[in-house]
């Protein structure tokens, strides 16, 4: 039984050995999309479960994550997160119970489940509305696209700038007669603004089922999930820094 995922339970009657039952979460329908997803953008996922080392196993098995560690307890979880990082990962736990509050806490992005605990929607960096795994990518693909961006408006503004202050400062004017007007200066300063502006806003036109390609060149981290947790990501609302790379999905 807990080959195949399932938690074996014995039932005795008077000493003796009356029935064996099998407790089970059902894997939540989009978990091994995401996990497909995430390593499609070049992440590595891990499971941290305090489950045992079979049912952890078979879960993992079924997600298609071949990283897996069992049986850990509350303060395992923070001690594994410490030790990614030591090892130079970025690391992001994503977890809704209470004993993942301080995996939570100490993780480079804790991700918590919106419909979980108080204390872990506390810890965490960035709440996942609903119960969908999937939103785990897409969180992942919406910071990068808004880092791209802003690298992006960076680099026209100061380029847009270190073109036009020279003219404003007369350079050219020696060579050529070309003077920059004030009213022509603040009319560049507004193109400027709309510029950015209107870059920015192609962040609207943002879909994630569009965008879980391969991810930046750059350190990979591991991160970690639990699976027991019975429930699972969905729509992400940032409430802290966009993490770069390191995800996790909570399967169950």
């Amino acid at each position: 039984m807990a080959g195949e995922g399932r938690t074996p339970l014995h039932v005795a009657v008077d000493g003796e050995l009356a029935a064996v039952l099998a407790v089970a979460d059902p894997l939540k329908p989009g978990a091994a999309e995401a996990v497909s997803a995430l390593r499609a953008q070049g992440l590595t996922v891990a499971l941290l479960s305090g489950d045992n080392e079979r049912t952890a196993r078979a879960v993992a098995a079924a997600l298609g994550i071949d990283e897996v560690l069992a049986e850990v307890l509350l303060a395992d979880k923070a001690r594994e997160v410490a030790r990614l990082q030591e090892a130079g990962q970025r690391v992001a736990f994503v977890g809704d119970g209470v004993n993942d509050a301080p995996a939570l806490a100490g993780a480079d992005v804790g991700i918590a489940i919106g419909t979980g605990t108080d204390i872990a929607i506390e810890a965490g960096d960035v709440i996942l509305l609903a119960g969908d795994p999937r939103g785990v990518a897409a969180a992942v693909a919406l910071s990068r696209r808004t880092f791209r961006t802003i690298r992006q408006n960076l680099f026209w503004a100061f380029a847009y700038n270190l073109a036009l202050m020279p003219v404003a400062a007369g350079v050219l004017y020696p060579w050529l007669g070309v003077l920059l007007s004030p009213i022509m200066a603040a009319a560049a300063m507004s193109l400027s603004s709309i510029l950015v502006v209107s870059n920015s806003l192609r962040l609207r036109r943002f879909d994630p089922q569009k965008n879980r390609g391969p991810a930046d060149a750059g350190p990979r981290s591991v991160p970690a999930s639990d699976p027991a947790s019975g429930s699972a990501p969905g729509g992400a609302t940032p409430r802290g820094s966009p993490y770069r790379r390191a995800s996790a999905s909570s399967p169950r």
